[in-house]
């Protein structure tokens, strides 16, 4: 068995959790923030047969999107923030970890 940990944009998470379901992935959906921007994301953690990893990875790859979008980086002078031009960054898509399993359970 693996682990799936995948980190994906919540503009994606709904789309992703039906495509799950209709998989019937079964999949924990936790909601979580950070990274570049601190915005808000979801995480899928799924137990899934080995056999089947290739199929979760790419449910995720087909439906997890990257995006442009602008932003204003966080610049100050001795600590007063200056006036500084937005930039585009790219964001989403998905982070993915997968990990062996030694053992799974459900009570």
């Amino acid at each position: 068995m693996k682990l799936v940990n995948a980190i994906v944009q919540d503009k994606d998470a709904t789309k992703l959790a039906n495509a799950f379901v209709k998989a019937k992935i079964q999949a924990t959906r936790l909601a979580t923030s950070g990274g570049f921007l601190r915005s808000g994301n979801t995480t899928f953690i799924i137990a899934i047969d080995e056999d089947r990893i290739e199929e979760v990875l790419q449910i995720i790859k087909d439906i997890s999107q990257k995006r442009k979008q602008f932003m204003v980086p966080p610049i100050s002078v001795e600590g007063e923030r200056t006036g500084a031009f937005p930039v585009e960054v790219e964001v989403g898509g998905a982070t993915v970890f997968t990990q062996t399993i030694d053992d799974f359970y459900q009570f």
